[in-house]
């Protein structure tokens, strides 16, 4: 109590200080979150049979200028708003990959040629239902066309999350991040009520995350004085005994993010949410978020935390095998494909953590590479999941891709190379990626977890060949899904996601040289 008195007297007598912001380093962010303002304001401005071309033209064109700023700012290492934000390599390999990811989500999100009824989006989201409000707004060719402004608040809030450089700026980032994507995910055109009932089955999770976060961080606050990671990592370097207090922040803070990125225990959300969704949002949401959370993560644990990693390894330890082994186990059972690829993805965190608890360049750079190549692979299954349709919509029961391969040959071989990806088959970017973390935590004496993780990886893998040997094994009956053709939107992403996916597989080194010579975070 006496430590957080101080700290208040001490916040009271320094004077204040107007902060120096870089706009050049704040580029990125800011194009996107200016890109937002000006969508909300098309919203309430143009015609309707206007909104959506503007809304298209001004997503795709922000997002572009976003990826060039980041490119420009390439081996920028400083800080801006008094060392709030932090822009450095790995910061900038994480909003790359993030923005890239963002232009191949709108794409998704953007695809009307597969549904008769239009997007994968309701008409309009305040119609109940199976309501005459719902079928009269459907018939007239209404689209939600608000899903624009969400979408782009929510990758500003991506962008933000892992170049955040203290406790307040990476909370307000994972807000910014997180309140659109609660509302987007129970906007689902078709199975309504289990995309609203995921909605806020993540809104009220999700809000206990935060609160977590939040208390974590006031209790880190108290202890040290300080919300700047830099300046925590010497109040905890310098402070000896009594260290009760810090090891439950510090248990607060990593709840909070590991929810965002779908560890175990904090993984409940994550198949009702892959699974209620609209599948587009799914794809786009599995892969950034997980980039920007990890980021986030990331940065805490090695800048802030970084001298208290004996205290936090073994946290993430208990972590990450019960990630891989539930994610892997539970994925066996599952029969539906977006929740099993929603089990898959607890696991594909769990080996991700494997690389984080290493705490080394070596791993940073694994978690880093494994990060991007489980995004392209990402979007390119979800973009397959949105072509694969019945006279339902989209067929998501395993029992409908029986024989898909024998009627869809290229489309199912693409899938089947993603599912390989996702089990570590060699020449494929799963298999660098593994081979990065398990290396680096080998080299830092995690040898058991390696073990559990390879264990982990066998009991996978059976189930993604499962889905292979379905698909071209199986004989195909009158219940088996068909292939429907997409528009150029789909197409390009699932394209750019089966070129990524092979190549990182084949020839890894340009983007393991990129990821290397980044460097480690600025502290």
């Amino acid at each position: 109590m006496n430590a957080v008195v101080e700290a208040v007297r001490a916040v009271e007598e320094t004077p204040w200080v107007m902060p120096t912001l870089d706009y050049k380093l704040l580029a990125p962010i800011l194009i996107i979150l200016g890109a937002g303002v000006v969508s909300v304001l098309f919203e309430a401005l143009l015609p309707r049979a206007a909104r959506r071309p503007a809304q298209l033209v001004l997503v795709f064109v922000s997002l572009v200028a976003a990826l060039v700023s980041i490119i420009a700012l390439q081996g920028s290492r400083s800080l801006s708003g008094r060392g709030a934000l932090v822009v450095d390599g790995p910061g900038l390999i994480m909003q790359g990959t993030i923005v890239i990811i963002a232009i191949l989500g709108a794409m998704l999100m953007a695809e009307r040629g597969l549904d008769p009824s239009g997007d994968a989006f309701a008409a309009r989201a305040s119609a109940l239902p199976g309501s005459e409000d719902e079928r009269q707004f459907t018939a007239r060719g209404y689209f939600q066309t608000e899903i624009w402004p969400f979408f782009l608040f929510a990758v500003g809030g991506m962008l933000l999350f892992p170049v955040a450089n203290d406790l307040l700026m990476m909370f307000v980032a994972l807000e910014v991040m997180s309140l659109p994507l609660y509302l987007l995910t129970g906007m689902a055109r078709r199975r309504r009520l289990l995309s609203q009932e995921a909605a806020l089955k993540y809104f009220v999770l999700g809000a206990f995350s935060s609160a977590f976060f939040l208390y974590g961080a006031a209790l880190l606050y108290g202890y040290t004085g300080t919300i700047s990671f830099p300046g925590i990592a010497a109040a905890v370097s310098s402070t000896t005994g009594q260290t009760g207090l810090l090891l439950v922040a510090v248990a607060l803070l990593g709840a909070g993010l590991l929810f965002k990125i779908g560890a175990a225990p904090f993984h409940q959300w994550t198949p009702d949410v892959y699974q209620g969704a609209p599948t587009p949002l799914t794809g786009f949401m599995a892969a950034a978020v997980k980039i920007a959370a990890f980021g986030a993560l990331l940065r805490l644990f090695y800048v802030a935390l970084g001298g208290m990693r004996w205290d936090w390894a073994p946290m993430l330890w208990v972590v990450a095998i019960l990630t891989m082994l539930i994610g892997s186990v539970i994925a066996l059972t599952q029969s539906d494909i977006k929740r099993m690829i929603a089990y898959s993805s607890i696991a594909q965190a769990g080996f991700i953590l494997v690389g984080v608890v290493a705490a080394t360049p070596a791993g940073l750079a694994g978690a880093l590479f494994y990060l991007i190549a489980y995004a392209f692979t990402t979007i390119g299954i979800f973009a397959i999941i949105m072509m694969v349709r019945d006279e339902n919509g989209e067929a998501t029961h395993l029992s409908k891709w029986a024989g898909l391969g024998r009627r869809s040959p290229f489309v199912a071989t693409i899938f089947a190379v993603f599912m390989l990806s996702l089990a570590g088959i060699p020449l494929t970017s799963g298999f660098i990626g593994k081979f990065s973390v398990f290396t680096a935590a080998i080299a830092a004496d995690d040898t058991w977890l390696v073990i559990v993780a390879v264990i982990a990886s066998l009991i996978a893998a059976f189930f993604y060949l499962r889905v292979v040997v379905l698909m071209f094994f199986t004989e195909a009956t009158d219940e088996t899904a068909e292939v429907a053709v997409p528009s150029v939107f789909t197409t390009v992403a699932l394209a750019a996601g089966a070129t990524v996916t092979v190549l990182l597989g084949i020839y890894p080194q340009p983007l393991l040289d990129l990821i290397i010579n980044a460097g480690v975070f600025v502290r």
